[in-house]
């Protein structure tokens, strides 16, 4: 693998602006795929010109001008035998001037406006035509991700020598029955340099056969990186656990309510996994409100029954808290000792929270993520339960190999209430076993959703505190366009502080990020208690809060959120017998997107087809968070669009690994050189 500066003309400036880009070596840059294509290999009479598109011209320079304006700009008019179009210049420099000067043939590739002088292309790639210039190519032109500082033509030539000079060293790594017919370095030759008479319909959608045989091997590598987590994480062995006999039963028999026939059925493949000596590494999946939390509470009783500690994470304070008063209230009835560790604990009680965990008092254990710092030890922990995995990255869990105790790693248990779409629970979990919930209690009401403009906020403002008058209780979610707390949490203040002023006869109360967590946790106690009949927040509120009794959800802006965070946030009412409302209010004018998202939300209740959807519309960057897709980093797949391949590419990972784990470290390398490296079992 030869280093970039190995490369003809290409010195310490050009390699340093190629690091940006990732490209270190001959290799990245012979996988540094095109983003575009353009036709240059065809030159255009002037007639013929249709503005916004973009043309390969050639023609004579018949005036050159430096025109007066605001911006100092170098105007060119060039004209061929069939018309005349102006080059309009607002960097100007001496190969330029040197270049465009009276009478000088030029050929030139740009796109087309209309200016102040009619037709005009703005800063186009500018050739010289000499007697010796080469006629056009007959190939498409490949259009590359660049930085600033680093022009097509210089990538270009660059991707051409290593083309030359290195891609007859690029190894196969794929058994031959799955290479779509292409080599390698064929399809890589394909792709840079196309010719002229391709599909460019088909390359520009990334699917020409050439493009599918990389995707598919990216996806083998990625799999193989899942497969070798997994390994890795299970090389170590677990504690084997009986299925429990008395906390279960006690614990189920204290509860109003029956499980439903999905939790059964998810909490005997969590049996039959403690019974196992490897670690248990299982997903959850259950829409809003499908009882995760009771399976979670019932994979917990398992490991305390026989001595062992289980610990459960969640991402937020307020939502561990809610955790942390469901537990107390089911487990210290089974003399089981509950406690609770945060990072915003202090003093005393963190010292103490410290050492009740190492010396085992501390039995169940509920916290954020300050749970798995490394100066936090376990006297003998069995089973991790993880919340809202998504929030977390990837290789989190990888710290929790060292927790347990006596050589053991401890079972885990990821819990998600936003649904994964099939593609992503593949790609982004394919080292977990996956459970779904689902089937949600009975009793539970469908919410009924309407979508409202902004401008008849009075009206909806008037609605809702009438019904809170008569004792209903209902959320006021605001949100703004930037992505901040802190300016969320000042529309949540104005808010709060308006409807107050209007409504002195009602109670409200108000929750953003910026309150302190136990500020935060005596307002939701004062809303689930019924004694505030409004609730002002901002989107903190989204994951797992549950009061029963609230049946109205009034979502402001809604148009800036993604139907997950919709769905999450639909999720906190619709939780009780009663019949439950949600108002999307939006302004207008609504992009098609947006309008896109209120729709599929008025239409379905069912948070798996919602990610299906907000898979199609984000994509999975936005989907799962940038600490999730940080590990993905696919460079020429799309998960939306190749979610076909993932079966098989899930197969041919497994069978490379056994057969040639050589290949499997080299498709790494290929794909993922940024990865972190498992050992191989």
């Amino acid at each position: 693998m030869a280093s970039v500066q190995q490369l003809h003309g290409l010195g310490n400036a050009a390699a340093t602006l190629l690091e940006k880009l990732n490209i270190f070596t001959t290799d990245d840059l012979l996988f540094h795929l095109p983003r575009d294509y353009e036709d240059r290999s065809t030159l255009i009479p002037m007639h013929q010109l249709v503005v916004g598109r973009s043309y390969l011209l050639e023609g004579i320079v018949k005036g050159v001008d430096f025109p007066p304006g605001k911006r100092k700009s170098m105007a060119v008019l060039l004209q061929d035998d069939f018309g005349k179009v102006t080059l309009r210049f607002y960097h100007v420099y001496k190969a330029l001037t040197d270049r465009a000067k009276l009478d000088h043939r030029l050929r030139i590739f740009g796109e087309v406006r209309v200016g102040a002088r009619g037709l005009e292309l703005y800063h186009p790639e500018i050739q010289l035509i000499t007697t010796h210039t080469p006629l056009p190519k007959t190939q498409l032109t490949a259009i590359y991700p660049s930085t600033d500082g680093l022009t097509q033509p210089k990538l270009r030539e660059y991707v051409k020598q290593a083309l030359k000079t290195h891609s007859d060293d690029l190894p196969e790594l794929l058994p031959e029955k799955f290479t779509n017919g292409y080599a390698l370095k064929q399809a890589l030759e394909y792709i840079h340099e196309p010719p002229v008479d391709a599909n460019m319909l088909q390359l520009t959608q990334g699917s020409h056969p050439a493009q599918q045989r990389l995707i598919f091997e990216e996806l083998v590598a990625h799999q193989i990186s899942l497969l070798t987590r997994r390994a890795f994480i299970q090389q170590i062995a677990a504690p084997s656990f009986s299925p429990s006999r008395d906390f279960s039963k006690q614990l189920l028999a204290a509860l109003p309510f029956s499980m439903t026939n999905a939790q059964k059925r998810v909490s005997k493949e969590i049996i039959q996994d403690l019974k196992q000596n490897k670690p248990m590494l299982r997903l959850i999946q259950g829409d809003v409100g499908a009882g995760k939390t009771l399976v979670a509470a019932l994979a917990a009783c398992h490991a305390l029954e026989e001595g062992w500690q289980v610990a459960m994470m969640a991402p937020t304070e307020i939502l561990a808290e809610q955790h942390y008063l469901n537990f107390k209230k089911w487990f210290e009835p089974l003399g089981v000792h509950v406690s609770w560790l945060s990072g915003k604990q202090k003093g005393k009680a963190r010292a103490t929270a410290e050492q009740s965990i190492k010396d085992g008092t501390a039995k169940l254990i509920i916290g954020t993520h300050a749970l798995f710092q490394d100066k936090i030890e376990f006297s003998k922990l069995g089973l991790v339960i993880i919340d809202e995995q998504h929030r977390f990255g990837v290789d989190q869990r990888l710290a929790l190999r060292n927790k347990g105790m006596n050589n053991t790693t401890p079972h885990q248990l990821v819990m998600t209430a936003t649904p994964i779409p099939r593609t992503l629970a593949m790609s982004a979990y394919g080292d977990l076993d996956t459970s779904v919930i689902d089937e949600l209690p009975p009793g539970r009401t469908p919410i009924q959703t309407v979508t409202i403009p902004l401008d008849r906020r009075e009206e909806v403002l008037n609605r809702i505190t009438s019904n809170c008058a008569e004792g209903k209780q209902a959320y006021w979610v605001c949100t703004l366009v930037e992505q901040s707390e802190t300016l969320d949490a000042q529309a949540a203040e104005a808010t709060y502080q308006e409807i107050r002023e209007r409504f002195p006869q009602l109670n409200i109360g108000l929750v953003h990020g910026k309150m302190k967590a136990d500020e935060k946790q005596a307002v939701m106690q004062q809303f689930k208690a019924n004694e505030l009949q409004l609730l002002i927040a901002t989107t903190v509120i989204e994951v797992g809060v549950d009061v029963p009794n609230a049946s109205i959800m009034v979502i402001e802006n809604a148009e800036r959120l993604g139907l997950s965070q919709l769905h999450q946030l639909r999720g906190r009412v619709g939780r009780g017998a009663k019949a439950s409302f949600c108002a999307l209010l939006y302004k207008n004018p609504l992009s098609q997107n947006g309008q896109e998202r209120l729709r599929i939300m008025r239409e379905t209740n069912d948070g798996f087809i919602i990610a299906e959807k907000d898979l199609e519309i984000r994509g999975p960057g936005e989907l799962l968070g940038t600490k999730q897709t940080g590990d993905l980093g696919f460079r020429v797949a799309k998960l939306e669009r190749d979610d076909h391949l993932l079966a098989q590419a899930h197969y041919v990972a497994a069978q490379v690994l056994q057969d040639t784990p050589e290949n499997a470290e080299a498709l790494l390398k290929r794909w993922l050189p940024e990865a972190p490296r498992y050992a191989y079992v």
